[in-house]
């Protein structure tokens, strides 16, 4: 048998979004390849926007972006419990084969089997606000439900029914682990996205506080991560007398609201950056307007004086660690939860992607380019982020598990 000169360790990305594979690839990328085998498992749909030195890339398989995004937009459990048994039988051969050290996860459920079958200790890679001890309110999504009754009443009876809600999501996950001979992990959604040997939190606590936490759950920080992309033509060309805007609503955003913003602020004395992740072909451009499929997001980030997005964690810390305010155009609970602590925070504003309108649009826009205090509080944040260095917590992390 072969013996290993160091230890293996896998890292494996849920890509229905791009924020799942980026964290993992940034992740990847603070592992310093001398002291580690570093390998990274993803559906290859992103794999064009990141060059992953350092490391091997293995595929596997991830359901279509859209039926994600479907399920999310009606309220059903994100994944049956046939697709997280293929799941689990891709994990098991991926395992197999590398027989890594230890798994690092980002959204990929099945792992919390595939990895105790295999006896291989199991990292978890999570939002702070899905925890079950996050201290927050959580808001009713964009739901049919919502779209009828009103976000009001919709909340109210959200609130009623919220942890039958929650029991409703996690029973694909337990039902798996109940055919696999592994206990099931209770009636909570919280639990079942945050579940690991470990648990590491993609978050800071200044944006989502927490009660006490076990030993094996730990703040990790925001792993920032950018495409690795050219920067377009007409960048150089971006004027210089007026504020620059970056539109992007990112994979898991409503691609076909970006007309109507672009439209919006096309009365407003601003320079709109828009980046579509290849979702739109946007027929009208207005003038104040340039347009790219991807872009860098820190160049993109630190050329502006306010960001739109979808509200996601991964845009969101980009636009915080550089002091820029956000306007976060939500329609998932992530991304609700996401903004609300950014708003708290004083960093930003969001409006619904489901009700919002351009006179709406242009009132928030005008609102966090000409009141300071926006821009001072995602300045004061940006300070505080900037100290923190993910990476090197990462890699102590992973020291003190593996060597």
């Amino acid at each position: 048998m072969k013996t290993r000169s160091k230890p293996v360790i896998l890292l494996v990305a849920e890509a229905v979004t791009l924020a799942h594979f980026a964290r993992i690839a940034a992740l990847a990328r603070a592992l310093d390849p001398s002291g580690y085998e570093v390998i990274v498992a993803s559906d290859p749909r992103y794999v064009a926007l990141e060059t992953l030195t350092g490391c091997a890339f293995r595929p596997i398989r991830s359901i279509p972006s859209a039926e994600f995004a479907q399920a999310l937009a009606r309220g059903k459990p994100l994944y049956s419990v046939e697709t997280l048994t293929r799941y689990v039988e891709d994990d098991l051969a991926l395992l197999d084969s590398i027989k890594p050290d230890l798994v690092v996860g980002d959204f990929r459920l099945s792992l919390a089997v595939s990895a105790p079958l295999r006896k291989i200790p199991y990292a978890a890679v999570v939002n702070a606000y899905w925890s079950p001890y996050a201290d927050i309110v959580y808001p009713v999504p964009d739901l049919p439900m919502t779209r009828l009754l009103g976000v009001s009443l919709a909340q109210w009876l959200f609130d009623a029914a919220k942890y039958i809600v929650f029991a409703l999501h996690a029973h694909p996950l337990n039902e798996l682990r109940r055919r696999y001979n592994l206990p099931a992990l209770g009636h909570d959604l919280r639990v079942a996205y945050t579940w690991g040997d470990y648990t590491l939190y993609a978050d800071v606590p200044e944006l989502v506080p927490m009660r006490p936490l076990p030993a094996s759950h730990r703040y990790l920080g925001p792993p920032l991560w950018s495409a690795g992309l050219p920067l377009p033509d007409w960048w150089s060309s971006l004027p210089e007398d007026r504020p620059v805007v970056l539109l992007t609503l990112g994979s898991s955003g409503q691609a076909d609201l970006l007309p109507m913003v672009l439209s919006a602020m096309s009365e407003l004395p601003i320079t709109v950056i828009a980046v579509t992740a290849g979702k739109i072909h946007l027929t009208e451009v207005p003038a104040n307007a340039v347009v790219a499929d991807y872009l860098p997001l820190d160049n993109g980030v630190r050329r502006s004086s306010m960001v739109i997005c979808n509200g996601g964690s991964l845009t969101t810390y980009q636009a915080l660690s550089s002091g820029v305010p956000i306007l976060g155009i939500c329609s998932n609970m992530d991304q609700l939860l996401n903004m609300s602590a950014v708003k708290r925070l004083g960093a930003g504003l969001f409006l619904r992607a489901a009700q919002v309108g351009p006179a709406q649009l242009v009132e928030a826009v005008r609102a966090l380019l000409e009141t300071p205090i926006y821009t001072q509080a995602a300045r004061r944040a940006g300070k505080r982020f900037r100290k923190i260095d993910t990476g090197q917590r990462f890699r102590a992390f992973i020291s003190e598990i593996v060597g």
